[in-house]
């Protein structure tokens, strides 16, 4: 996939933004960025829109920006000069990707039929935008009209909100969701910019699906593990189940059958997207052991350890299933 698109894919949501006024697509920009979603998709539904995208690219670099609703070939010249890096369309217009291959920049067209996403696979595509999500069927639909296709990559927009961003990302084919409700017209023409980024840290809590997955115990070896898993039987009627290096007691514990990281053992946080999850930390300062990375025969993770310790317990970050 583009790189582009990968970066995309790191943070996970895309602003689908309209601009009235002009004077607010800076002060919004940094509202994204201070709300952890540090991209924007200015739709051309405006005159606006252009210009927006000119001074975005201008005062506030750490912004990765793109042109949504693009219908023309003209459009597309003008987005990619005033500084848009990808380019979203509603539907599939040849003549519009076309274009956009000839030149280089990177392009979501809307694909919502086998049909339409057949045009773009053949047009060399491997990411569609699906448009309109939730009215043309939502996720069923999505993993329906995926299975033909195993290398393509779906950006869904439209009907896309805070109660269903975390079920659609948790989809490994989705690999962003564009998105309107943090960044209402309302909010932005009110400049309720600092609304605009409470929305948005509030979308990334959604988005990943942080959530306890289980306490590890660290033991010093099998016997002891073995003891403690037994109490938990006998005292709380936690079922063990033996996982070749610990034992699990019930769902909630885990008895690590020797010394793991953490001093006192570990905790695994569950999250939609091990990746993405590892990203938007990363962007908050947090660093990986990259060592204790686990790959999910994908091309992705399954598990990756936080550098350093809380309170004596590593962390780590594990895929939810």
């Amino acid at each position: 996939m583009n790189e582009v698109f990968e970066e995309l894919g790191n943070i996970g949501i895309v602003p689908v933004i309209t601009i009235d006024d002009v004077e607010k697509a800076v002060p919004l920009a940094r509202a994204l960025t201070a709300g952890g979603i540090p991209c924007a998709e200015i739709t051309f539904r405006t005159e606006q829109g252009e210009e927006a995208l000119r001074r975005i690219g201008r005062e506030c670099p750490e912004i990765l920006p793109g042109a949504g609703t693009v219908l023309t070939p003209g459009q597309v010249d003008r987005a990619v000069e005033a500084g848009a890096r990808f380019i979203a369309s509603p539907g599939f217009n040849p003549k519009v990707v076309a274009h956009c291959i000839r030149r280089g920049i990177p392009i979501v067209p809307g694909c919502s039929n086998p049909s339409d996403i057949e045009q773009a696979l053949e047009a060399g595509l491997d990411a569609v935008k699906f448009f309109p999500a939730e009215s043309a069927g939502g996720l069923p639909y999505i993993k329906a009209v995926a299975a033909p296709y195993p290398g393509l990559k779906f950006m869904p927009t439209g009907g896309i909100n805070a109660d269903n961003i975390g079920t659609y990302l948790s989809y490994e084919k989705i690999f962003a969701c564009g998105g309107s409700w943090m960044v209402d017209a309302s909010l932005i023409n009110a400049a309720r910019f600092d609304e605009i980024t409470r929305r948005c840290r509030e979308a990334l809590q959604k988005a990943h699906g942080f959530s306890m997955a289980h306490i590890g115990i660290n033991t010093a070896n099998e016997d002891e593990a073995r003891k403690a898993a037994a109490f938990l039987e006998r005292v709380f009627g936690f079922a063990p189940r033996d996982g070749g290096s610990s034992i699990f007691a019930g769902d909630g514990i885990e008895i690590v059958k020797f010394p793991r990281p953490g001093r006192n053992g570990h905790i695994a946080v569950a999250v939609n997207n091990v990746p993405r999850a590892k990203a938007y930390l990363e962007r908050n300062g947090l660093d990986f052991n990259r060592e204790s990375a686990h790959p999910d025969g994908k091309g992705g993770l399954s598990a990756i350890y936080l550098s350093g310790e809380v309170a004596g317990f590593a962390v780590h970050l594990v895929q939810k299933k």
